[in-house]
């Protein structure tokens, strides 16, 4: 799907607040209807670009101490559906696949204390995938990717 000023406008107020802010408001900020809006958010969901809208955790506020990056293997050919299966191990909160070289799935997992971490490793080898390293967060920041019409969009006052 081909991106248009509207489209870009939507999703660079979207990853700011996707939660509080309304269509009025959205459709005010980047020049079009509500309706407008509407139906672009829906395409949008249709077509795949937006596939969901998620809160961002504080897992250490949340009581989970422990956040925990795994660097894993897995056969090339097998690289998809272990990481797919990776999904299901209680735990795991991203899992990202990497096209090249050997360190191919990467897998973000959360727990309370060492065993739930150490669970969490053993159930990721029990499904194939070679674990090759593991760092705990000390802290993690996520920001929107900012080029989706930033200079399309009327910012509040």
């Amino acid at each position: 799907m081909e991106l248009d000023d509207v489209n870009k406008g939507i999703i660079y107020v979207l990853q700011h607040d996707s939660r509080q802010i309304t269509t009025r408001e959205m459709a005010d900020r980047i020049g079009v209807s509500a309706s407008t809006i509407r139906n672009r958010i829906e395409q949008l969901e249709e077509e795949g670009v937006i596939r969901g809208y998620y809160p961002e955790i504080d897992y250490d506020n949340a009581g989970l101490q422990l956040h925990v990056l795994f660097v894993c293997s897995a056969p090339g050919v097998e690289r998809s559906a272990l990481a797919e299966t990776a999904r299901s191990v209680s735990g795991v909160v991203s899992v990202q696949e990497v096209l090249d070289g050997t360190e191919n799935v990467r897998i973000e997992a959360v727990g309370t204390n060492t065993d739930d971490i150490a669970r969490v490793g053993d159930e990721l080898s029990a499904i194939g995938l070679s674990i090759t390293n593991s760092k705990v967060f000390k802290s993690s920041h996520r920001q929107p990717f900012d080029h989706f019409g930033e200079q399309l969009v009327d910012e509040p006052e």
